[in-house]
């Protein structure tokens, strides 16, 4: 009996060391040098190419031209919150000022965007940002931020849709298009809720998530990217794309974003079905036959000239971080956990910048928009700040299933 104790004394505590794994000294160092080479690029990129007249400054790093020039973006493109998110993670891994004092110069970029009720883009901006800040903070005005951001992301709900609309674009195209992607934007309307008791986001966050799950996804649980509605029925008018390949393919970053928006849903809302959508996401993907050895999916799962396809290093990020956080909830998490491990694996050792290279970003061979030809093989400010948090959540979570009581 006393060597039975022994041994599930010994196999508990290596499944704690599981949660407890050390942050890869090289890949910090390689961050550092990194982050430090892209905060001396910025403000020479700005200086040297400033907006245009009458134009919103350019402040945060998006990516490369295909010449490899830096990209700056104003605080509504998108993509504007990762670049201080970023540098709140690598604080976060590091403990060291330097980049707590620069997460808050570009974090205080961002904040005119609590008012911009123009996108859905919120929470990829607001929340990676002042989110991830006020967590390491508790800065009231960070809370005051995401508070705002929230009430301003709320007046995009459409009630008879039950959902969000994502783009005030093309509507020549869609009437109300709610796009996969948007799913990543509730954990801001969830973090209101929890920060201010104000259950109004909490519903809509809800209202939204399953809407999606009831119209978004396939028989073999692959996502659409657009779905368009009636905003007069409710109903689903047509599923298309507008980032993938063809309508009826599977877009790699969109099920990217589909696994890590149920998972997180599912950390909110201890909702079985949210847990069950994402471990079925996570299924199409580690099973398909498309999918390379190395893990890194090509841009498309369908994409018609695999395996001389680009590959998309962000999708693959995201894909660890949702894959390192399903682990703890599912008790297939020891599978989920060896897959994460496997990205970040390959990711660190074929996809990373040299020190010094590439004006700064840190992850290599990404893919924004191959139908547009635009970012095609480049480095995305999204993949950087995903591969930090995954590199952080394999430290930080906790063991494989450990809150999973269902």
């Amino acid at each position: 009996m006393k060597t039975i104790r022994i041994g599930l004394a010994l196999a508990l505590l290596s499944t704690q060391a599981l949660g407890q794994a050390a942050l890869p000294k090289k890949t910090i160092r390689l961050a550092e040098t990194q982050a430090a080479l892209l905060l001396e690029q910025v403000p020479q990129a700005a200086q040297a190419k400033p907006a245009a007249a009458g134009k919103p400054a350019l402040v945060s790093p998006r990516t490369l031209t295909p010449t490899g020039e830096l990209v700056l973006v104003a605080s509504r493109d998108w993509t504007s919150g990762f670049f201080p998110g970023y540098l709140w993670l690598l604080a976060e891994a590091t403990g060291q000022e330097k980049w707590r004092t620069a997460a808050k110069t570009y974090t205080a970029n961002i904040e005119p965007e609590k008012t911009n009720a123009t996108t859905h883009d919120m929470g990829f901006k607001v929340y990676c940002s002042f989110g991830t800040g006020y967590r390491l903070t508790q800065d009231a005005a960070y809370r005051d931020v995401i508070l705002q951001s929230a009430r301003t992301l709320s007046t995009r709900f459409n009630p008879k849709v039950g959902a969000l609309r994502s783009w005030d674009h093309h509507r020549e195209t869609w009437g109300y298009p709610v796009i996969i992607d948007n799913m990543l934007n509730l954990e801001l309307l969830f973090a209101a809720t929890r920060i201010s008791g104000d259950s109004s986001f909490y519903k809509i966050a809800v209202s939204h998530a399953n809407t999606t799950l009831r119209n978004h996804f396939r028989a073999d649980f692959s996502s659409y990217h657009v779905v368009d509605y009636d905003t007069l029925t409710g109903l689903v008018v047509k599923k298309n794309t507008h980032q993938g390949f063809a309508d009826e393919s599977a877009w790699a970053r969109g099920q990217a974003w589909a696994l890590y928006g149920y998972t997180m849903c599912y950390r909110e809302t201890k909702n079985k079905a949210y847990l069950t959508q994402a471990e079925n996401v996570a299924r199409f993907l580690l099973n398909h036959p498309n999918l390379p050895k190395d893990l890194i999916p090509y841009w498309d799962f369908n994409a018609p000239s695999i395996p001389n396809e680009p590959r998309d290093a962000s999708a693959a990020a995201v894909m660890a971080s949702g894959l390192y956080e399903l682990s703890t909830y599912s008790p297939n998490g020891a599978l989920y956990r060896s897959k994460a491990d496997k990205i970040m694996s390959s990711l660190t050792k074929h996809y990373t910048a040299k020190p010094g290279g590439s004006r700064g970003f840190l992850l290599l061979h990404s893919t924004g928009s191959k139908p547009a030809n635009s970012e095609v093989d480049v480095p995305l400010i999204y993949a950087d700040y995903y591969f930090m948090e995954a590199l952080l959540r394999r430290k930080t979570l906790g063991p494989v299933n450990s809150v999973s009581k269902r």
